[in-house]
């Protein structure tokens, strides 16, 4: 269906569009590790990458990924409208993330990210985290 708005109003409509972040797949990644027995989380903590959810003590930093911005690729899909922008921006944020990643690990933490595609599968993830504290934080919860 073709848009029914010119370019500008468009761009000017979703200039306004406030994100209020990924706090739907941090609530269900919450959820996930309160039912697996994790806890002693904090959220986001003034470090490099601001992780969504920082275990201190054992130096853990765990982010959820949404899967359009951080050009899943098992679900991204570039949109046909302003191609090079949209590729240029998500090529950007992978590179932000190695980078992050990179800064944590250099000050001793250890990284997990979780795709939000990956949330569809509650039981996988949360093996996935059991095993990662298990053989990277030395902890069993």
């Amino acid at each position: 269906m073709p848009d029914v708005h010119t370019t500008d109003v468009r761009s000017f409509n979703m200039s306004r569009i406030r994100g209020k972040g990924n706090e739907n797949t941090e609530v269900r990644l919450a959820k996930l590790m309160r039912k697996a027995g994790i806890s002693g989380w904090r959220r986001h903590l003034p470090i490099p990458g601001r992780p969504d959810f920082s275990f201190r003590k054992q130096k853990v930093a765990v982010f959820v990924d949404g899967c359009f911005w951080h050009g899943c690729p098992r679900c991204f899909r570039l949109p046909k409208q302003n191609r090079a922008f949209w590729k240029a921006k998500i090529e950007g944020n992978r590179r932000r993330d190695r980078s992050v990643n990179g800064r944590l690990r250099r000050l001793g933490w250890k990284v997990m990210r979780i795709r939000e595609c990956q949330l569809y599968d509650p039981a996988a993830v949360e093996l996935r985290i059991k095993e990662f504290f298990r053989k990277e934080a030395s902890t069993d919860f």
